[in-house]
């Protein structure tokens, strides 16, 4: 690849019909997140129309997934959990095209499929039966995490926990 320098980019366009969330109203908002979005201008938009159209899809790919995520939660925390939720993950297609350093070579295609999030939120029901479908204020634990908090930011500081930590320490 010494011999070649990067050219364009040409992303498959994103259509409204190729939205794989099933069951969409015919009028919804739809947030197309890019890589160089403002996180605030995308929010004042959606919070400035959210109230009419009460269906948003936020959709990202490659490196904005991040940044589509994140508005999502913000607008979930300003909306005090009353929001149903559907994910979808799926593929869009990336042509990289490399120009050839010397007169010799040709043109260099790469196909490449990048990973792209659709989440909709709504105010209103959406299908509970429906792969990647979130409920209001569910709230889902992270694996291993602890449900019940001891009293002390945590921890357990009784004697036979602590007798066991200077066993711990001696023996190293």
């Amino acid at each position: 690849m010494e011999n070649y320098r990067k050219g364009k980019n040409v992303e498959e366009p994103m259509e409204k019909s190729k939205i794989p969330i099933p069951n969409l109203p015919n009028e919804f908002l739809w947030m197309q997140v890019r890589g160089g979005s403002k996180i605030r201008n995308l929010l004042d938009h959606a919070f400035k129309n959210f109230e009419q159209s009460k269906v948003v899809v936020w959709s990202g790919s490659g490196p904005s997934i991040g940044k589509s995520i994140t508005c999502v939660e913000i607008m979930k925390r300003e909306y005090k959990q009353q929001l149903h939720q559907i994910n979808k993950i799926c593929y869009t297609n990336v042509d990289e095209y490399w120009d050839p350093e010397s007169l010799d070579l040709d043109q260099l295609v790469v196909k490449r499929k990048l990973p792209m999030v659709h989440i909709c939120l709504s105010s209103e029901k959406l299908s509970d039966n429906e792969l990647g479908y979130q409920a209001p204020s569910e709230v889902i634990p992270f694996r291993g995490q602890n449900m019940q908090k001891q009293p002390g930011n945590g921890r357990n500081l009784s004697r036979s926990s602590t007798s066991q930590r200077s066993t711990d320490n001696r023996m190293r």
